[in-house]
């Protein structure tokens, strides 16, 4: 069997690159490593193109006052992409980032909703991402809505989910039926394992495509221009997953 010469990493980072596309600006929050690294990549294969604010960073950002520019920028309509995740996300893009259970006794916490839900209405693509693909966190319903997938139809709303990306595969988002459709698989996992692990109904095409392999320019991107700038944002990440320590520059 050929070993594999990528890491699931820089798989993820090329897909969300895509995603991204060609915009003005992409927002970052905290804690995102690979969020940020497909949004460096999305820049450095557009030479500059889109911004790129990595919050918790001093050279990749503007921002001098964090999360209230932040929200300032997104609400005049100067962000186009962000992500979002949960600790549950459910088949309509509803996400949960409060709690599990009774709400005075519950089961488990999670670090808080922080604006999502507005983000959730005013930046135009928004990329969900979990990492963790299961039935645990891809649920029938959410147990709390932080933030919903979909509005109705009186309610005025100019951003939304678009796609939601996990270790197994990518599923785009229909916003006028609120609803998944299985958009690819990635490689070494199947179609099946995907539903087995996933507890709402999505749409799936006759056949699903595997998600495309990183190209050779792709990665020499990362590894070349867009590992040195994670590193002094993200060093752990960036030493696991590329091998470079961390550096000034970053």
């Amino acid at each position: 069997m050929e070993t594999q010469s990528f890491r699931d990493e820089e798989l993820l980072a090329a897909v969300v690159a895509d995603l991204i596309g060609d915009v003005r600006h992409v927002a970052v929050g905290n804690a995102s490593p690979i969020p940020a690294t497909a949004s460096l990549l999305a820049r450095a294969r557009g030479n500059g193109r889109p911004y790129v604010s990595l919050l918790g960073s001093q050279k990749h950002t503007f921002w001098t006052d964090g999360g209230r520019e932040l929200f300032d920028c997104a609400g005049q309509g100067r962000i186009d992409v962000f992500f979002l995740s949960g600790g549950e996300i459910d088949g309509e893009g509803n996400i949960n980032l409060v709690s599990i259970g009774d709400p005075e006794k519950p089961t488990a916490r999670f670090p808080g909703s922080f604006g999502s839900s507005y983000l959730y209405f005013v930046v135009p693509k928004v990329i969900l991402f979990r990492t963790e693909h299961s039935k645990r966190t891809l649920v029938p319903k959410v147990s709390y809505i932080s933030a919903p997938g979909g509005s109705d139809d009186n309610v005025h709303r100019t951003g939304g989910p678009i796609a939601l990306i996990t270790n197994r595969c990518l599923f785009s988002f229909d916003r006028a039926r609120k609803r998944f459709a299985l958009a690819s698989v990635h490689p070494g996992h199947t179609v099946e394992e995907v539903l087995d692990n996933t507890a709402f109904a999505v749409d799936r095409p006759a056949t699903v495509p595997v998600t495309p392999l990183p190209s050779p320019e792709v990665l020499s991107l990362l590894r070349g221009t867009v590992a040195p700038q994670l590193a002094a944002i993200y060093p752990k990440f960036a030493t696991e997953v590329f091998g470079i320590a961390q550096r000034q520059a970053g």
